[in-house]
């Protein structure tokens, strides 16, 4: 078959299949339910359900000679499972040795979305190194971030066949997959609304697991849905018609996507394997962009998808500097998103945080230097 290539605008390449290729049926998405579409009052999450635990990525077995005694065991939480390409920082730490080289013991699991409650528990506790982001500082969460992943958002939002702006989406169904209200695609979908003076009451809001965003476009369940290149690059494959309707770092393109973070009691009581943990995920993030044959395996082995999606994804990722190269702090990125949450009634104005109150600065030069300083690989240098 001819499969041709076409430019989505901002940069993403995704297949044009032509209409005689079959097409492979897909597997029923887990079954949604209605989100409701007004926030719910910020307060601090409450426990849930314990993480999925993930092997991928293990590392060398020999990777301890040079540590006295045992290692420092830490976890490590990723936001969607199973993990999108752009989460698998931690996996190439892990895989390539980088986290026992600073004799790290990490264990990773999986929170349902980087904004659930389940997540930010674990953080909040003090009993994982994970997901925070700049609302739940400010709704009272005592904790910091500490490396910033990826500063710059990667997905797409893409939607069915006969979408053709923000205002056809009036009366759709829209992904809140990952938490329901206030998970990342619900806050994406809100934005998207707000831009054709609509509100998230003029749509449907399905709420639903995060492996459920792609089969649940490809269902029809869907009709629009923030998704990773990867998984933009499997819906066009297995349902042509989808198409984007905007890229997000186009759209919004201060937003702060994604930071690590921990508790102020974590940093206090340990900030040693904080500040070594965090050198070597910038480490990792230097590795994914000079060693594309090392890490991809790793990435296909975490993230569970084909070769060939993952390395559309990646090479989408480096292109556009998506992932950090020193600390991802960018003060601008965190002032713009919390006056985003603020006029959005995510943060209340009186609760407002300052750049000090969210970013351990100190703690990221630490590591920063750990690794020799900041650097710049092929142009990028977040």
């Amino acid at each position: 078959m001819v499969i041709g290539l076409r430019h989505i605008p901002g940069g993403l390449v995704a297949l044009a299949l032509g209409a005689s290729v079959a097409c492979s049926t897909p597997a029923p998405p887990p079954a949604p339910t209605a989100a409701p579409a007004a926030p719910a009052a910020a307060a601090q999450p409450a426990a849930a359900a314990s993480p999925q635990v993930f092997t991928a990525g293990a590392a060398p077995q020999n990777a301890t000679a040079n540590c006295s005694g045992s290692l420092r065991k830490l976890t490590i939480g990723v936001a969607v499972a199973p993990p999108n390409v752009v989460h698998t920082s931690p996996f190439v730490a892990r895989g390539l040795g980088i986290f026992a080289k600073r004799c790290i013991d990490a264990n990773i699991v999986q929170f349902e979305g980087g904004l659930s409650q389940t997540s930010l528990t674990a953080v909040a506790q003090g009993s994982a190194m994970g997901p925070l982001n700049e609302a739940a500082i400010g709704a009272g969460l005592k904790g910091k971030q500490v490396w910033g992943m990826a500063p710059k958002l990667p997905q797409a939002y893409v939607v069915g066949e006969n979408i053709k702006s923000a205002a056809d989406l009036k009366g759709k169904r829209l992904s809140a997959a990952g938490g329901g209200v206030g998970s990342f695609n619900w806050v994406m979908g809100r934005e998207i609304l707000k831009s054709a003076g609509m509100t998230v009451d003029d749509v449907q809001f399905i709420s639903q697991a995060t492996a459920g965003r792609l089969p649940g476009l490809v269902a029809g369940q869907l009709d629009g849905v923030a998704l990773h290149p990867e998984d933009l690059y499997l819906a066009q494959k297995q349902k042509p018609g989808v198409h984007v309707l905007v890229n997000l770092s186009d759209f919004l393109p201060l937003y702060f996507f994604n930071a690590y973070g921990v508790s102020d009691d974590f940093l206090a009581s340990d900030r040693a394997l904080v500040r070594d943990a965090v050198a070597s995920l910038i480490e990792a993030n230097r590795a994914i962009y000079s060693d594309k044959a090392k890490v991809v395996p790793i990435m296909v082995q975490a993230t569970e998808k084909p070769q060939d999606a993952v390395e559309f994804a990646y090479d989408y990722l480096v292109k556009n500097c998506v992932w950090s190269v020193n600390t991802g702090y960018k003060p601008e990125r965190t002032t713009w998103t919390v006056d985003l949450a603020v006029s959005n009634g995510d943060i209340p104005a009186d609760k407002k945080p300052g750049y000090d109150q969210i970013v351990a600065q100190s703690l990221g030069d630490e590591a920063l230097a750990a690794v020799g300083g900041p650097t710049t690989i092929s142009g990028c240098g977040d």
